[in-house]
């Protein structure tokens, strides 16, 4: 038994020898090996400050002689090794030398320079940003069930889920300018919000493809060629329009700020009335037809009448009276024309509403006149009340001007006004009557010299269609204009001539708008100074251009956007004696729902 022991206590320390030799401090802190039970491997108990004394050679001896053979040796004090060795003749191992430990790397300038330190958050936030993008950098799929999958898995359970708007996945949203300094904002924060987004673009090269995500559904074509248009607004929702002339020539300013809104709007209008079509004139951007002019039976029940708003004898044996007539001419138009002379007088065409069985007007936001002549103002009236006694009836006017040429005009129910300030506002559900009024009152000549040489008491009006447009909670089309400021002086009329033209004809498509008039663009973060709102071309302050990005994607769905036009800028001190804002938004972030009360104090735009 001893023997065995002994034995294995020799092996070990040979091996324990032989280890320290070679191996140095790294085995030193490993006492024993247990060979009887090699599953097992001593590690070193904790020294204490206060160590007990060490046992002498007989009670080491005595110790050993009573342990079972198999019980793993688990410590061992230095005098007991010696003891050992100087029995077995074998040299004590050395004491194992001192360590220190390792001291902590020198801070080097980088870890305490603010320049370093903004570099290298930089660095991670580039990182982690490639990572998070590269959700939008996903490859189409060819099977609509995994298409489908893939989009649930991104709103639902990836990091969109917390941009995420309801039911974006179901709006297709088209961004024309989606290369351009906003656009490109304007397509990420639509992806994250899980809407499906088109993008127009005039050609089809490496540059565009690598500044737009894979899963953009990229269209070519130009705002300036309406039959590139066609396929662009095909399943399209809403519009975003961000592209700008890239030059201040006059052709590309008309081009692409005037006639490309024009084009567009004409083409999503087409798009919607096919829809209107072929779901039986159930869509809820169809329009409602009041009268169409294609034929001389469609004057049938519109009557021509005049009048004077006061009677004077005297001045009246010296005017040259009025006239006016509605007819169906030699070209197919329906014209109204006319003169009036008298002082006070007017001339007007007026009829008796008879609107599809079902269909009443209360349904609907306004009306929509698509017309052309010499660039007069009318006065549109409606005449409201229980249809069975029409005694009672209650008469609502609204001012329109029309351009030289064919236009389209608006005008909203709620800009008509009663003719007795006493009487209540207009109800669209009793009107009955529709009246056009000229007078030669408040006339003002058309641009041009032609037609400052025309004589204002006369007029012409050709009628091809009055509509009803549909009452909507949300924009259908989102234009981002400019204030002017920052545009250079020598060619700052030009430009903005151009963009009032587009705006214009976007108030006058019938599609429900928002026009987004930003200060000069910055590029800078957006979300960090407060945002003003205006209306009246007072602002010259700069505005970011990711601010404009999150307010067009924020009016896709907010009504009070719907129908308004406004500048916006970031939040200034204006000085002292001039101030003309009132700060009336909050810092822009994805919790601050910033535009509704910033746009309720705004008013509608006709």
């Amino acid at each position: 038994m001893v023997g065995g022991i002994v034995g294995s206590n020799m092996a070990a320390t040979e091996a324990r020898r032989f280890l320290s030799s070679n191996f140095g401090n790294s085995f030193s802190r490993i006492h024993r090996w247990d060979f009887h039970d090699r599953s097992q491997i001593a590690i070193p108990r904790a020294q204490s400050s206060s160590s007990p004394p060490p046992p002498s050679p007989s009670s080491d001896k005595n110790r050993r002689e009573k342990k079972p053979r198999n019980r793993p040796v688990t410590t061992a004090t230095k005098e007991g090794e010696e003891t050992a060795a100087k029995k077995l003749d074998v040299a004590p191992p050395p004491p194992p030398p001192q360590t220190q430990s390792p001291s902590p790397p020198p801070l080097k300038l980088d870890d305490v320079n603010p320049v370093g330190l903004g570099r290298r958050s930089r660095q991670l936030f580039d990182e982690v940003w490639r990572k998070f993008s590269g959700l939008g950098q996903i490859s189409r799929t060819n099977r609509p069930d995994e298409q489908d999958a893939l989009d649930s898995l991104l709103i639902r359970e990836g990091p969109m889920c917390e941009f995420a708007v309801p039911g974006a996945q179901n709006v297709t949203v088209l961004v024309v300018g989606a290369t351009s300094r906003i656009g490109r904002i304007v397509v990420r924060k639509l992806m994250l919000r899980g809407y499906t987004v088109k993008a127009l673009v005039r050609k089809m090269d490496e540059e565009v493809i690598s500044m737009l995500p894979r899963s953009v559904d990229i269209v070519v074509g130009d705002v300036g060629e309406p039959s590139t248009l066609k396929s662009a607004v095909e399943s399209c929702s809403k519009i975003i329009y961000c592209a700008t002339a890239r030059s201040t020539i006059t052709a590309d300013l008309v081009r692409v700020d005037h006639l490309g809104v024009y084009n567009l709007t004409k083409a999503f209008q087409d798009y919607n009335n096919r829809l209107a079509q072929l779901r039986a004139g159930k869509s809820s951007k169809s329009k409602l037809l009041i009268a169409k002019f294609k034929s001389a039976e469609a004057l049938d029940g519109w009557e021509v009448r005049q009048g004077t708003y006061f009677q004077d004898t005297t001045a009246s044996k010296y005017d040259g009276g009025m006239d006016a007539k509605f007819e169906f001419t030699e070209s197919e138009r329906a014209e109204f024309s006319g003169y009036v002379f008298t002082r006070g007088g007017y001339v007007e065409l007026s009829k008796k509403l008879s609107l599809p069985l079902g269909s009443t007007l209360d349904r609907y936001e306004g009306l929509v006149l698509s017309v052309g002549g010499n660039g007069r103002s009318y006065v549109v009236i409606l005449e409201a009340g229980p249809s069975s006694d029409m005694s009672q009836s209650k008469l609502y006017f609204a001012r329109i001007t029309t351009k030289a040429g064919f236009c389209r005009v608006r005008v909203p129910f709620s800009a008509f006004r009663p003719v007795n300030p006493e009487d209540p506002p207009l109800d669209p559900f009793l009107v009955h009557t529709l009246t056009i009024r000229f007078e030669p009152k408040r006339q003002r000549p058309v641009d041009g010299v032609a037609g400052a040489q025309q004589d204002l008491r006369s007029f012409s009006l050709v009628f091809e269609y009055i509509k009803a447009l549909p009452a909507g909670q949300e924009t259908d089309f989102i234009l981002v204009s400019c204030t002017g400021s920052g545009v250079e002086p020598n060619r700052r009329e030009q430009v903005l001539k151009a963009k009032r033209a587009g705006e214009d004809s976007l108030r006058r498509s019938g599609l429900g708008y928002t026009i987004i008039r930003p200060g000069p663009l910055k590029e800078e973060p957006g979300g960090q100074r407060a945002l003003i709102f205006d209306q009246g071309n007072r602002i010259s302050q700069g505005i970011s251009c990711a601010d404009v990005a999150d307010i067009c994607v924020k009016s896709l769905h907010d009504s009070t956007a719907r129908n308004k036009s406004f500048d916006v800028c970031h939040e200034y001190v204006a000085e002292q004696g001039i101030e003309l804002y009132e700060l009336v938004a909050h810092l822009p972030d994805k919790a601050n729902n910033y535009l509704t009360p910033a746009l309720s104090v705004l008013e509608k735009n006709t």
